[in-house]
């Protein structure tokens, strides 16, 4: 019995020790690699698997470990069956193997899609779109017909 729970422990440690569950979904995505607030450089990828503690995406090229970076990532469900969503991940690199590049998340929330205003030239300042709001068709059409 003391062999199998010795067993049992040895798996728990050699084996996957993420806290967090994974799911290999591929989803494109848009990165910013950002030192100090300024952003470096940018790009597009491919995610590998996501998990609330981290990801691990396809940068399409090599990144050095340590440095912060933003990933928006198109989310394959619409809001409200209306409006294009993309989760924006914050996070820093922890480990890179090529192209394959892991982040630590940091902070996450889900945007709905919109277009950069004018005066972001440079990159630096995060885009928010105003909240969706969609008017109550069904009290509409029980308005007009009272």
């Amino acid at each position: 019995m003391a062999l199998r729970n010795q067993v049992k422990e040895n798996e728990r440690i050699n084996g996957d020790r993420r806290h967090d569950r994974r799911y290999q979904i591929p989803l494109e995505l848009r990165w910013k690699l950002i030192r100090r607030r300024k952003l470096l450089s940018s790009g597009e990828g491919q995610t590998l698997d996501i998990s609330s503690g981290g990801n691990l995406f396809d940068a399409r090229r090599t990144m050095p470990v340590g440095l912060d970076i933003e990933l928006s990532i198109a989310w394959p469900v619409l809001l409200n069956n209306v409006a294009a969503m993309q989760l924006v991940v914050s996070g820093r690199i922890v480990r890179a193997n090529g192209n394959s590049i892991a982040i630590r998340t940091v902070q996450h929330e889900f945007r709905t899609v919109g277009t950069p205003a004018a005066d972001n030239r440079h990159g630096t300042a995060p885009v928010r779109t105003p909240p969706l709001v969609i008017p109550n068709r069904r009290a509409a059409t029980v308005e007009t017909a009272q």
